[in-house]
């Protein structure tokens, strides 16, 4: 007898009832359920600690408080929990501001529900990641020095250079498995797969 296929559960917090009632609505049938819904940031607290969810859609302004700090609270605890902030912002700023504070994904109510299921699903499979139509826009109107620390950015010009990461690594007095490591959070910071893109980036903000 097989196994019951696990359906992850997604906690709705909205303070417009029509909008949580939209997106309960488009889970059915996606292989995702609502497991509860919150209405204000007191509200998601009790509904996070009561229902455990595997993923989060969250507004960025609730009527107590702000998404992005319900994100970076989530955050501290747990690294697992995919979360989707939705908002009705055109702002480039508040899109890296959910990335820095930890979402996995960024999506306008503007948006088809169906690009909101898309969006929320790459969340589920990959937490730690960032996912956000736009993105590459915003990347380009915000410096890219906003969003990497100093030591980032001088692993980033370094990234520029002629070299092996070992041989980087080494030129900047640091161990290769350092170097990976913050290579890596640039990489997730600016949304990029590759080296070659992310010094495509520096050049176009200036870094180098």
């Amino acid at each position: 007898m097989s196994s019951p296929v696990y359906i992850p559960r997604v906690l709705i917090i909205d303070d417009h009832a029509a909008v949580r009632a939209g997106i309960t609505q488009a889970l059915l049938g996606s292989d995702l359920q609502c497991c509860g819904q919150a209405a204000t940031f007191d509200e998601a607290l009790a509904q996070i600690a009561h229902t455990n969810p595997d993923a989060i859609v969250v507004d960025l302004n609730l009527p107590d408080g702000s998404g992005l700090d319900l994100i970076r609270w989530v955050r501290k605890s747990s690294s697992e929990t995919a979360i989707v902030m939705l908002t009705m912002s055109d702002s480039d700023a508040d899109l890296i501001a959910a990335m820095q504070s930890g979402a996995s994904g960024y999506v306008k109510k503007s948006a088809p529900l169906a690009e909101v299921i898309s969006i929320l699903k790459r969340a589920i499979a990959a937490p730690s990641s960032f996912t956000a139509s736009g993105l590459t826009m915003a990347l380009k109107s915000i410096s890219a020095k906003e969003l990497l620390t100093q030591r980032e950015v001088e692993v980033l010009r370094s990234l520029s250079l002629v070299g092996d990461i070992a041989s980087l690594a080494k030129n900047m007095n640091i161990s290769e498995s350092t170097f990976k490591t913050h290579t890596s959070s640039i990489y997730r910071k600016l949304e990029v797969p590759n080296r070659a893109s992310a010094v495509k980036i520096a050049r176009d903000s200036g870094i180098i």
